[in-house]
Formats: C-alpha cells, sequence, structure tokens
C-alpha cells in the first residue's frame, strides 16, 4: 500500500531541515539536554490498559476485526516484529484458535485470548484512506495523458556502506549513477517532467493528474475507462524522497481556513484549489517528492504492506516499529464512525510514531467522503497476546 509506506523513508543526508520552523538540525544531532525520540514501542513505554469491559465491546462490532485478524494470521506468526512487543510464538495459539471460532462470538475471543496495552501516552491521532477510483485506460489515448509507471528496474536500495542506514535499519532507496554512486532517485517533478518516459514503465493512462496525485497518497486504487471496465492497482514501491503533506504546506500558507479565498483543510478541499489554480497546483503537488509506483492487482480488495487484502472499516495503517502488523487496535476518538476494534494490516508514509494510525474506508462516494474528512483525536489501545505485559515486564 500506501503508503504506504513509508515509512520507510530515506533520511540519509548530512543535515534535516526542520519543517516547522526552517532551521537545519546540524549533523552533531539535538542538544544533550534534549531526549531522543522514542525509536519503537519499547522505548517509548508500554503499560497495562482498560479491563476489557471498559471497552464496550460487542460481537458484532468485533466480528469484522476478527475476520481481518483471521486474514493477518499467515504473516502474522511468521514475521518479525519490529515494535519489540511480540515474538512469533506468541501469536501461533492466538491464530490456531481464531481459525475455528465462530464470528457471531467474535467478543468472547478477543477478551480470552488478549490483554489491553497502552503504548505512551495512549493519544491518538487517526486519519483516514480508501480505494479511489478516477478514469483510467490501458493504452494512452486523447484526454489521457498521465502516466501509471510500474517499479523501474534501477530503483533499488543502497548497499551496506555506500549510504547511511534509515532509523530502521534498511538501507534507502536509491539508485546508482553512471559512475557507481548511489545517489537518489528521481523525484516526482523530475519523474513528471519525463525522467521515466520512454522504458516501457506505463502501466495505464489516466485523464487527471491532481486524482491521480490523491490515488498515490492512498496507495491503491481502480482505474475505470469509458467502456466501464476497471483495472485495479496497487503499491509497488516508493522512490525514497520523504512524504510532504501538501495540506500542512497550504495551512502555512494561509490558503486553509473559513475565510474568503480560503480552502477546506479536506481532501475536497484540496483538490478544489489544486483545480482552481492549475499552475500553483501543479508546483505544490511537486513539494511532495515522493512518487508511488504501481502494480496490477488482482483479487477481492487492495493489499497492504502485510501482504494481506485490506477490509473497509476493520483495517489500519500505522507504524510498524510501534505497533505489531495484524495486531487489534481499539479507538476511542471525538469522531465517532472510527471508534471501535480495528486490525493493523498496512503502513502509510505520512503515519509514524506511537498511536499514529490511518483507518481504511473501502471504495465509493461515501467511503471518499469519510476517509477526505477524517481526522479523529482520542485514545487507542493495543491488544496484546495475553502474557506479553508480564513477560516484557511492563506495569
Amino acid at each position: 500500500m500506501r503508503a504506504a509506506s513509508a515509512k520507510r523513508l530515506a533520511a540519509w543526508v548530512a543535515v534535516m531541515l526542520l519543517a516547522s520552523c526552517g532551521r537545519l538540525i546540524p549533523e552533531s544531532g539535538p542538544p544533550s539536554n534534549v531526549p531522543a525520540p522514542p525509536s519503537n514501542a519499547l522505548s517509548a513505554g508500554v503499560r497495562s490498559g482498560p479491563d476489557f469491559s471498559a471497552l464496550g465491546l460487542t460481537s458484532a462490532r468485533a466480528a469484522p476485526a476478527l475476520n481481518a485478524f483471521r486474514e493477518s494470521c499467515p504473516r502474522l506468526v511468521s514475521r518479525t516484529d519490529n515494535s519489540g512487543l511480540t515474538r512469533t510464538l506468541d501469536w501461533k495459539p492466538v491464530c490456531d484458535s481464531a481459525s475455528g471460532w465462530p464470528f457471531s462470538d467474535a467478543r468472547r475471543f478477543f477478551e480470552t485470548w488478549f490483554e489491553t496495552a497502552v503504548v505512551g501516552g495512549g493519544d491518538s491521532h487517526v486519519t483516514g484512506y480508501y480505494e479511489p477510483e478516477i478514469s483510467g485506460v490501458r493504452s494512452r489515448r486523447p484526454g489521457f495523458d498521465v502516466p501509471v509507471y510500474s517499479r523501474p528496474s534501477d530503483l533499488v536500495r543502497a548497499k551496506l556502506g555506500e549510504a547511511v542506514p534509515n532509523d530502521d535499519g534498511t538501507m534507502p532507496l536509491g539508485r546508482y549513477g553512471p559512475d557507481g554512486t548511489f545517489i537518489p532517485y528521481f523525484d516526482r517533478a523530475a519523474i513528471d517532467d519525463g525522467a521515466l518516459s520512454g522504458k516501457g514503465l506505463e502501466i495505464a493512462w489516466v485523464a487527471d493528474q491532481a486524482e491521480f496525485f490523491f490515488l498515490q497518497v492512498q496507495g491503491s486504487g481502480r482505474l475505470r475507462a469509458p467502456d466501464g471496465s476497471l483495472i485495479r492497482i496497487g503499491f509497488a514501491a516508493q522512490n525514497g524522497h520523504s512524504y510532504t503533506g501538501i495540506g500542512s504546506l497550504m495551512r502555512n500558507r494561509g490558503l486553509i481556513g473559513s475565510g474568503p479565498g480560503q480552502y477546506a483543510g479536506s481532501m475536497q478541499g484540496i483538490l478544489k484549489y489544486l483545480r482552481d489554480h492549475p499552475a500553483d497546483g501543479r508546483a505544490l503537488m511537486r513539494q511532495n517528492r515522493s512518487y508511488v509506483f504501481f502494480r496490477e492487482l488482482t483479487g477481492d480488495g487492495p493489499v497492504g504492506a502485510l501482504g494481506v487484502p485490506v477490509r473497509p472499516r476493520a483495517s489500519l495503517a500505522g507504524d510498524p516499529l510501534f505497533v505489531p502488523l495484524g495486531a487489534p487496535v481499539w479507538l476511542a476518538l471525538d469522531r465517532s464512525e472510527a471508534n471501535g476494534l480495528w486490525v493493523v494490516q498496512d503502513t502509510g508514509g505520512a503515519i509514524k510514531g506511537a498511536n499514529r494510525f490511518d483507518s481504511f474506508w473501502g471504495a465509493g462516494p461515501d467511503a471518499r467522503r469519510i476517509a477526505g474528512g477524517m481526522s479523529g483525536r482520542g485514545e487507542a489501545v493495543l491488544l496484546l497476546p495475553r502474557g506479553t505485559l508480564a513477560r516484557l515486564g511492563a506495569r
């Protein structure tokens, strides 16, 4: 997916620009009296959460989460948990039980096999994403001039010792230049200007660059041709450049608000600005140097970072350094439609840190409306296999 991911973004330059105030952070790092940010859930702190009875969980609300959890199990019992909270053997008995548990009694499944935990302060921020549908065709034709690229073969990870590793220990994405030096990959502006043209990477063509920009942010989507045929595409790779939210840029420039000439801070408001101001909008989109490559998908839904389909109103994207991919999460927010039990099955480029999640709402007008305006704040409670907290020595 999503974007993806993205979490996985390169941080390999010698100095970094602090976006909030424009200061340069020196290579030597922050002052010694400033604590380092937590690197994963263990360093953020983990404690026992509320009793299950306080969650108000019902079997009707738990059933979609049980289905999503069951689909996650084949990957959950075979992958390393980078949050440091769980081990693969913690999940095996839970998944064995889930395989035959009746959905009508889903609440008792979670109460039987899980205990609640809070990571960090538990304060959560939840946005939304969906599977957009935009106009697109397989072969270029008049009115369909924006290419959808597959992953380029020269987009690779640096070899050990040839670049600074990412925060999660992986090597950054980029390419090797003619002299064999590892360099950043082409950014959005370069790709839009034709850096990849003529390489045979086009898998489809779309009609609207702004709509495609948002499909890239979502990480997957549907392309509908004039004859009604559909192509489903999903995340294949990202170019290694950091994600920049253009909504934040607009807000900093005074373009978002309720005053004259200002636009709503939702996806719909941002899209309206891009269409009202095509030249300025194109320049704004280029400020997000991140670029997503796609592959054609088959099956019944877009596939998340866990390698299983994400499900509407059941799947979350999260930061795998702070929550195990495949784990259930209970949300209690100021946006009631997002309250309840979810399962973390995806990641995203802007989804970083403890209790930061992106909720998946499916496809269609309602999904677009809810996801585009979703920004809920409240509390997140992580569900872990029973006995995990005692092993970790958590309070």
